[in-house]
């Protein structure tokens, strides 16, 4: 089967496709930003695009992602006319408003506020908390998050 991920087709063998999408992202594509946390979509660290929409890639077999766009972390770069690369808006708000700490949930909640900002351009501090809810971080960095989202919504209008 073929698998869309970053917009790059990536062959995967039969014995990968009832691994799950995190597994293959890590041990067959070399993708390592979405993370291993808890194993059982509690935690919100291996959290990827699929279509658009944020899933657990802890909890997605390969062979149920078929022909859907997947998009890690590492994929989240844009190219400039010029040529180079430059960060995601919300990659450049986390940045700005130094949320990272120990970083290790911080791919998943990186793509779930893209998730959130296609979905609600302008979210309210109500459905960012809530859009969270499901994220982990022990860091307790929840209110630069919020500010994060917030400076990345008004940076994409």
């Amino acid at each position: 089967m073929q698998l869309l991920v970053n917009r790059k087709v990536h062959e995967v063998a039969p014995e990968w496709q009832q691994e799950t999408l995190l597994s293959v992202l890590h041990e067959h594509l070399g993708l390592v930003g979405a993370k291993y946390g808890c194993g059982v979509g509690l935690c919100g660290a291996c959290v990827v695009l699929v279509d658009g929409q944020a899933q657990r890639s802890c909890l997605l077999a390969v062979a149920q992602v078929g022909a859907r766009q997947v998009t890690t972390i590492e994929g989240l770069e844009a190219a400039t006319t010029a040529g180079r690369s430059e960060l995601h808006p919300v990659q450049q708000a986390w940045l700005d408003e130094s949320v990272a700490q120990c970083g290790y949930c911080q791919a998943g909640q990186i793509m779930a506020a893209v998730a959130l900002l296609r979905r609600v351009p302008r979210p309210s501090d109500e459905l960012i908390d809530e859009a969270f809810a499901g994220h982990l971080c022990r860091c307790g960095t929840q209110q630069r998050i919020r500010r994060a989202v917030h400076r990345a919504a008004a940076a994409s209008t």
